[in-house]
C-alpha cells in the first residue's frame, strides 16, 4: 500500500462512521500529516536538484547553484547538462579552470552538445587560452552552431583574438 493510501486509510478510520466527511476535519489531517512525515521522504532526483540549481543561478546564487548540480552530479553522474550547468555557475565565480573541467565533462558524455563549446571557449579564454578557444568555436561551428560560427568569424580569423573584445564573446556566449 502507497504512503499515500496508508496515511488516507488512517485518518478516514478515525472519523466516526455514518458522518460525512469534512475536509478540513482537524483530525484527520493531523494524523494524515503525521503519518506522511515520519516516513522517510523519497530521494529527490537528479532532475529536481538540477532545476533547483538553475533557479538559484538564475537568482545569481552562483554557490547555491554549484552545490545543486553537484547533487544532481552525485546521483546521476551521467547527466551532462548538471556538468554544464555547474561550468557556467563556476565561470560567472570567474574559476575557469573548474569551469572548464565541468565542460570537458560535458563534451566526454555528449560530445554533439554544441553549445558546450562556446561555454568552455569563453572559459578557456578568460585563462589566457586563445588557441584553445578558437578549437572550441570551430567544433561549435562544425555541429552547426550560428553563435560559435559568428564567434569564430570575429574572433579567430587572424591568428591572435584582441583582448579587448572579451566583452563580445561573453555577451554572445551567454546569448
Amino acid at each position: 500500500m502507497s504512503r499515500r493510501r496508508t496515511a488516507l486509510a488512517a485518518a478516514l478510520s478515525l472519523l466516526p462512521l455514518g458522518q460525512p466527511m469534512v475536509l478540513a476535519s482537524s483530525t484527520a489531517l493531523a494524523t494524515g500529516a503525521m503519518l506522511l512525515s515520519t516516513q522517510a521522504a523519497p530521494a529527490q532526483s537528479s532532475n529536481s536538484y538540477l532545476i533547483r540549481g538553475i533557479a538559484k543561478y538564475k537568482s545569481k546564487d552562483y554557490q547555491g547553484a554549484i552545490v545543486d548540480y553537484t547533487k544532481a552530479i552525485e546521483i546521476n553522474p551521467q547527466l551532462d547538462t548538471a556538468y554544464t550547468a555547474r561550468g557556467g555557475a563556476k565561470n560567472e565565480l570567474k574559476d575557469y579552470q573548474g569551469a572548464i573541467a565541468d565542460f570537458n565533462q560535458a563534451i566526454e558524455l555528449n560530445p554533439q552538445d554544441r553549445s558546450v563549446y562556446i561555454f568552455r571557449g569563453y572559459a578557456r579564454f578568460e585563462s589566457g587560452d586563445l588557441q584553445g578557444m578558437c578549437l572550441d568555436l570551430r567544433k561549435g561551428s562544425s555541429l552547426g552552431s550560428q553563435n560559435a560560427k559568428k564567434l569564430l568569424n570575429q574572433f579567430c580569423q587572424s591568428s591572435a583574438v584582441r583582448a579587448q573584445d572579451a566583452s563580445a564573446v561573453a555577451r554572445i556566449a551567454k546569448a
